[in-house]
């Protein structure tokens, strides 16, 4: 096979060590491998960047092995020609890689002759922006469950808020929940704090606020109610940084926003998924595959097929 690139370097990272492999050309013709070891601090980092430009490497790959390819990917992308990212199960399972530096090699002999493809990795400004909307999903659905656990306890306690109103914490449910804290037990006094069409039902609400609310029950709601407003002010934190950030994609919010059942929070979302630059994905389907939305191939009948989605690649988009 023919080698189309002459100094690579392969690395196989893992949390505290990065095995190195350099295939460079040798003194006499052929092909010289340099192993060598090192940490993955920042220091130890520094010294695989300096390890690998002496020896002149152009192009440098690695495997998307869970979060430590992170730290390495991002401290050598702006020294050398190219660094790649590829995905692991493409390079699995090949005889005769036994320990970290037979990984090194072989991968090194992978890259030199170009028979895997790299992976889409965004720039500095889209990573910056993915972490934010996927951390504020982290608390949205941490909100979510807090919310979850304040109606198994109202269930616990007899009370049947929800077997009247709609959800648990409306404007009305929150007024009743904190009068319960507050030590209100009286069920008319309870459904007395209904607000606009739950008025209508205040009879069947006095009959659902009746239940047996203790002091337990109220340090617990108590505890959840004041972690949901923690959230909420999270959640309004990271969404201020996000509209910050997807400013100067004002275009592409403009065209996503005609599309419908997208919200605001959804385009931000894609936008940081896909860096709002369709021109790397050849075709609708390359992207649709990307991000996991195509039907899996199958050899049962189509009358038996059933819709899956394709899990996407490592290190692209999903880091």
């Amino acid at each position: 096979m023919e080698q189309i690139r002459e100094r690579v370097a392969a690395l196989d990272v893992h949390r505290d060590s990065v095995a190195a492999c350099a295939r460079v050309p040798g003194p006499r013709g052929g092909v010289r491998l340099d192993k060598a070891r090192f940490a993955t601090t920042t220091a130890g980092v520094a010294e695989l960047a300096a390890w690998l430009a002496e020896r002149g490497v152009t192009t440098v790959g690695m495997e998307a092995t869970g979060v430590y390819w992170k730290c390495v990917y991002y401290a050598l992308e702006c020294l050398f020609e190219e660094v790649w990212l590829y995905n692991a199960h493409h390079v699995k399972n090949v005889p005769g890689r036994k320990t970290d530096m037979s990984d090194a090699e072989w991968l090194a002999d992978v890259v030199a002759h170009g028979m895997v493809r790299p992976s889409f990795v965004p720039p500095p400004p889209i990573r910056e922006l993915r972490e934010l909307t996927r951390y504020r999903k982290t608390q949205v659905d941490v909100r979510a469950a807090e919310i979850q656990r304040l109606e198994k306890l109202l269930q616990d306690a007899g009370i049947k808020l929800t077997s009247v109103a709609s959800k648990v914490l409306t404007q009305s449910g929150r007024a009743m929940v904190e009068a319960l804290v507050a030590g209100e037990r009286d069920p008319g006094r309870l459904a007395g704090l209904a607000k606009g069409k739950l008025r209508a039902k205040l009879p069947q609400l006095a009959e659902a606020m009746a239940g047996r609310f203790g002091p337990h029950h109220a340090l617990v709601a108590r505890r959840i109610l004041d972690h949901i407003d923690f959230l909420d002010h999270a959640i309004d934190a990271l969404t201020a940084q996000v509209v910050a950030r997807t400013r100067v994609f004002a275009e592409q919010v403009e065209l996503l926003a005609e599309v419908p059942g997208l919200d605001q929070t959804a385009i931000q979302v894609i936008l940081a998924e896909t860096g709002g630059d369709m021109a790397r994905f050849p075709s609708p389907a390359h992207l649709a595959s990307w991000a996991g939305c195509a039907p899996a191939t199958t050899s049962r009948p189509a009358s038996a097929v059933t819709w899956r989605p394709r899990p996407a690649t490592a290190g692209c988009g999903v880091s």
